[in-house]
């Protein structure tokens, strides 16, 4: 295939697939696509164990990294921030919704002990050491989510010759991406699982593309809702040079995701994944839940707290929700979520990495012939 991307990134088959699990980004690598590792959690230290292991179980295909540098959060300007500084800012009121919230489902909220000096979630200075460490190993894509990359980030990509490419998810977010230098374009629509914008990817996709023409040759990565090779192929006709992915990643035996999780996946509709600020304090799609519930439209609820304020609140919650559950507690499956896309209506079974990128290379053929035959005729 001859995408811009397969030639920027080294690959045959333009199917990006983000992961926060290591195992779902070498065997998508492996299996023909291009994994990317979600590092928005990681230290310097921990993605130089996680890379490590990727460089022995990639077979020496090409992989990326992602991160988080949000360009709006209500901690932007000030200096050394710390999660124990943020905790002290946290309510008594929203910590009491939490923990009774949690109760009422038979959940007991712990708590993580954290270092004093642990940089805040999202920081800035933190994601630039991850970036620098990871250059120690060959990858091939940074990409950066929530706002135009800081300028060291891009240096950084000229520098070691690696591609940068930014998450959007409005035109105007892709010109001010064009004009400070991001090589691709990650066209995010509202069906995407996380945080995510207002527009449909049918229609946002096009939108972008026509627009950045005039200025800058950018390539474009259509990303939203995307599950099936057919759909990659509707998105490449558009004009896309290829596809981002993540919800359907999520359904794999590689994954990261909880058996509970998964079930709820399989039994969810495309309606059961809706934007809530409830676990971040920014819009992101999730699998709905009591938990999406009480946070939007519970009477009693404080209202999410901004980014990462909220991010510091849910940690907690979740990692408790997700033991409970574990442990036998049928009514925490009511709390259990997960950042998931529109495209989970889609999902049917679990997988393995390797035969959903077969499945998506299948369909893809299968839909280009289709298109080719009505042309034909």
């Amino acid at each position: 295939m001859k995408s811009p991307v397969c030639e920027m990134l080294g690959i045959e088959f333009p199917l990006l697939a983000f992961s926060h699990c290591r195992d779902v980004v070498a065997a998508v690598s492996r299996a023909g696509g291009f994994g990317v590792l979600g590092a928005t959690t990681h230290s310097p230290e921990s993605i130089e164990q996680e890379l490590k292991w990727i460089d022995d179980h990639v077979d020496g295909k090409p992989y990326g990294l992602d991160v988080l540098i949000p360009e709006n959060i209500s901690t932007s300007g000030e200096k050394d921030v710390t999660w124990k500084s943020l905790e002290a800012r946290i309510s008594p009121e929203h910590r009491a919704f939490t923990r009774n919230l949690l109760r009422k489902y038979g959940v007991e909220l712990t708590t993580t002990e954290i270092p004093d000096n642990q940089p805040q979630p999202f920081d800035a200075k933190r994601a630039l050491e991850v970036l620098d460490a990871s250059f120690r190993h060959p990858i091939r894509l940074i990409a950066n989510a929530l706002g135009v990359p800081p300028r060291a980030m891009i240096e950084m990509g000229k520098q070691h010759g690696v591609p940068v490419a930014a998450l959007v998810g409005a035109k105007e977010h892709a010109l001010r991406q064009v004009a400070a230098g991001v090589d691709i374009l990650v066209v995010q629509g509202t069906e995407a699982g996380g945080h995510c914008g207002e527009v449909s990817t049918m229609v946002l996709v096009p939108e972008v593309i026509k627009a950045i023409k005039p200025i800058r040759d950018v390539p474009v990565l259509a990303a939203g809702g995307i599950m099936t090779g057919r759909q990659m192929a509707a998105c490449m006709a558009m004009g896309a040079a290829g596809v981002w992915t993540g919800s359907v990643w999520l359904a794999t035996v590689e994954s990261e995701t909880s058996e509970i999780f998964r079930e709820k996946m399989i039994a969810a509709s495309s309606r059961d994944a809706v934007r809530s600020k409830g676990r971040t304090g920014k819009p992101a799609r999730q699998l709905r839940s009591v938990w999406t519930d009480a946070w939007d439209r519970g009477p009693d609820s404080p209202g999410a707290l901004p980014m990462p304020l909220q991010s510091i609140i849910s940690r907690d919650a979740f990692n408790s929700i997700d033991r409970s559950a574990a442990a036998g507690n049928a009514q925490a499956r009511d709390l259990v979520s997960y950042f998931v896309g529109q495209g989970v209506g889609l999902i049917d079974s679990v997988k393995s990495a390797g035969a959903v990128v077969q499945e998506f290379k299948e369909d893809f053929v299968e839909a280009v012939e289709h298109m080719n035959a009505l042309v034909a005729e």
